[in-house]
């Protein structure tokens, strides 16, 4: 999962949300420089990642992306993923789209200079852009693959894994909302 399901599977607790947001840029021991809560919400961010990664239903949707990104799969799937929450985001949250990313930009907002200095850099530009908003559009996807292409160590051809999704386009979306309600429950039954 991506940015925009890390947030959803926050619920309404602010220090949660920003650990879930966070936990990618905080490693070793640096996780004891911030509170319970937001502790709990890098915990919880590392459950989602663990629970995606080995669940039979994402098996399927990384094969099918291994021939045009290799080891990138995981990684491509999660942004692909983000863009089925965001086009059906009406069966997972009661408020619009817009209205819950304005909330959770707020607390973002709030809470950037306690971010580490990666997620403040990268989340001035996610603000900016709108990323989140603009998965929901097929384009905003391909700009996030691309993105993400470029910032890799390694040559990654993520933004290739844009034409296995469009391919694929009804595939992604059936598995996505066949494992995204499992997923919700498993990490609610944590909060």
């Amino acid at each position: 999962m991506n940015y925009l399901a890390h947030l959803l599977l926050s619920g309404t607790n602010e220090e949660l949300m920003l650990g879930n947001f966070i936990a990618d840029h905080v490693k070793g021991s640096s996780i004891n420089s911030y509170s319970p809560e937001v502790q709990r919400g890098i915990v919880i961010h590392r459950m989602i990642d663990h629970f995606t990664d080995q669940h039979e239903v994402t098996a399927l949707g990384k094969i099918r992306l291994r021939p045009y990104v290799n080891k990138y799969a995981p990684v491509a799937l999660d942004v692909i993923y983000d863009h089925y929450l965001a086009r059906n985001w009406e069966l997972y949250h009661q408020e619009k789209l817009s209205t819950f990313l304005e909330y959770a930009y707020g607390i973002l907002d709030k809470h950037k200079a306690i971010m580490p200095e990666k997620t403040q850099y990268m989340y001035t530009y996610m603000r900016r852009d709108n990323w989140l908003g603009n998965y929901i559009f097929p384009e905003g996807i391909l700009k996030a693959l691309s993105g993400l292409s470029r910032r890799t160590k390694f040559e990654s051809n993520l933004h290739m894994a844009f034409d296995c999704m469009m391919n694929e386009y009804t595939v992604f979306e059936k598995e996505f909302n066949d494992f995204f309600p499992l997923l919700h429950a498993e990490i609610k039954s944590k909060w």
